[in-house]
């Protein structure tokens, strides 16, 4: 079973701030940081860090030798990566005192996904191989119409939700990892009990981990449902926060492992990565989070 992550590669510029700029206030930055990012590039590396092998596929600008070489360093197969005479996709973070953050996208690169592209891709990969797709690149219908019919297991992060997610048959989905506000978008429901019901009952074959922020997560399939607490730890940046949950989960589903261990181990990992700076590099290896678990908490 291989893991092919379709997905996007940016170059993330956090400001940080004393509180998150509202509409029509001016804020100076005390800090500016540049950092490899992308919840493509995040996830990618978060599975990579797990110890599980991963290749990465999408499309990168001309100024992203930073990107490169954080996939190299984090040991991710980059032969389904092309490099296009383009500007790279970015992120400008907004990262308070309170480590919340507040983010907006250029695409640039992440949008130059052809048809002819994704169909080279998807030829070094066969039925029963994962792909794990967001929605921070285009085509992302076609991508998963063509590895729905190869018989690939889909895992979907529908961030950051828009309009062309609606497109999406989830029937095809096997594995929808999401939050409460991407929830609330797909079922138009506002609790996190009647997204979970809802999604239930449109899509009975879908498994589902809702994440609940510091409420913890859920993990729901049609013949059971698990709670999972979050891990008590200083919170310092939660950009890469959900990247890192994402990527540990789907590592650990490729392993065979339970679901109920798996946000476990999600959730202790993504504890981790919010008690360090920027995106990659604060996204913890498998021997970090081992040891982690001998000194994190869960609430209670």
């Amino acid at each position: 079973m291989k893991i092919l992550n379709f997905g996007s590669c940016n170059i993330d510029y956090v400001y940080n701030i004393e509180h998150i700029v509202k509409p029509g206030e001016t804020e100076t930055t005390d800090k500016l940081e540049v950092f490899p990012g992308g919840k493509g590039l995040n996830q990618s590396v978060a599975i990579a860090r797990a110890g599980t092998k991963v290749y990465h596929a999408g499309c990168i600008g001309s100024d992203a030798e930073i990107l490169l070489d954080t996939f190299k360093t984090s040991g991710v197969d980059t032969s389904y990566i092309k490099q296009v005479d383009a500007k790279n996709g970015h992120a400008i973070i907004q990262v308070s005192s309170q480590g919340e953050n507040s983010i907006f996208l250029h695409p640039g690169s992440n949008h130059m996904i052809t048809n002819d592209f994704t169909d080279e891709v998807l030829g070094g990969f066969e039925k029963d191989d994962i792909i794990l797709l967001q929605n921070e690149i285009n085509n992302i219908d076609y991508i998963v119409d063509k590895v729905w019919k190869k018989g690939m297991i889909i895992a979907l992060n529908p961030s950051p939700f828009n309009e062309k997610l609606k497109n999406l048959d989830f029937n095809k989905i096997t594995y929808l990892i999401l939050n409460e506000i991407e929830g609330c978008e797909i079922t138009g429901e506002s609790s996190a009990e009647q997204i979970l019901l809802n999604l239930k009952n449109s899509y009975p074959q879908l498994k589902v981990v809702l994440t609940l922020g510091e409420k913890g997560c859920v993990y729901m399939d049609k013949n059971s449902q698990y709670y999972q607490p979050i891990f008590k730890t200083e919170v310092v940046d939660t950009t890469a926060a959900g990247d890192t949950f994402t990527g540990y989960f789907i590592s650990e589903i490729s392993k065979g492992t339970q679901y109920k261990d798996a946000i476990k181990i999600a959730s202790c990992a993504s504890a981790v990565t919010v008690s360090g700076k920027g995106a990659a590099p604060s996204i913890p290896t498998e021997e970090e989070v081992r040891k982690a678990f001998n000194y994190l908490r869960e609430e209670q």
